[in-house]
């Protein structure tokens, strides 16, 4: 059965639907959670070369990958805005900004807190950390360009651009290791396999799904939000505020 992608794009229908999908992804991503923090801190075995201190990698990793990922997917909710005139694809995109930034914090500090043992320095400027370093620069300057635009359909269109602008910055982070000589390892999962011990790897790749549903999850609590402040004129929500 075909679905009708423009019937969910209406805010009333997707407003609902995502009422429904908030607990599920919310649930799902606490459980996770703890399944991928017990694993991770209690069943992966001590790293031979780093010792117990490899374990932030545990956060860092699905933290540096969210960072990314949510961008690009942000610019890809932008273009459809921008191609289609779709406006919860803009609402989608600014939903998910904060997330982003957080996790890039998140990268950011765990790192810095990852490579002072390892590294002997909190911070280098290191191109994979540079990069990242500027990606948190862009959602924060997106976000403040969102906020200074009072209409927010300039603001819509505006904050596209730069995000389609600045997602050439997500494949510097991800190839810099590679075109740099720099100090950050490289991947340790790769197309042809990896390394690591099956434990380490089940720890990393829970916790990175829990991080992608708590996106979900809170993405989608923000955007329902936006949904009743942009259409409070409409007669569904003031059916549903009492307004």
């Amino acid at each position: 059965m075909a679905i009708n992608l423009y019937y969910y794009a209406s805010p009333a229908t997707f407003y609902q639907l995502s009422g429904k999908l908030i607990p599920w992804f919310g649930w799902s991503a606490a459980i996770l959670t703890l399944i991928g923090l017990y694993i991770s801190f209690f069943v992966a075995p001590t790293d031979f070369q780093q010792g117990e201190a490899y374990r932030i990698i545990f956060i860092h990793v699905p933290a540096a990958w969210m960072s990314m990922f949510i961008y690009l997917v942000m610019a890809f909710w932008g273009a459809i805005g921008l191609a289609f005139k779709t406006r919860l694809s803009f609402m989608m995109s600014r939903a998910l900004a904060p997330t982003g930034a957080l996790f890039t914090f998140v990268a950011l500090w765990t790192g810095a807190l990852w490579g002072k043992p390892m590294w002997g320095a909190w911070w280098v400027w290191d191109a994979r950390l540079t990069s990242e370093l500027i990606l948190l620069f862009l959602y924060i300057g997106i976000m403040a360009l969102w906020a200074a635009i009072d209409d927010p359909q300039r603001g819509d269109r505006a904050g596209a651009l730069l995000t389609l602008v600045g997602a050439i910055n997500v494949p510097i982070i991800y190839f810099s290791v590679k075109w740099w000589n720099t100090l950050h390892q490289g991947a340790s999962i790769k197309p042809s396999g990896t390394s690591m011990h099956e434990a380490m790897l089940a720890g990393m790749l829970i916790m990175a799904f829990a991080a992608w549903f708590y996106t979900i999850a809170v993405a989608l609590y923000r955007v329902r939000t936006l949904i009743i402040e942009r259409e409070r004129n409409s007669e569904w929500v003031k059916a549903l505020t009492g307004k």
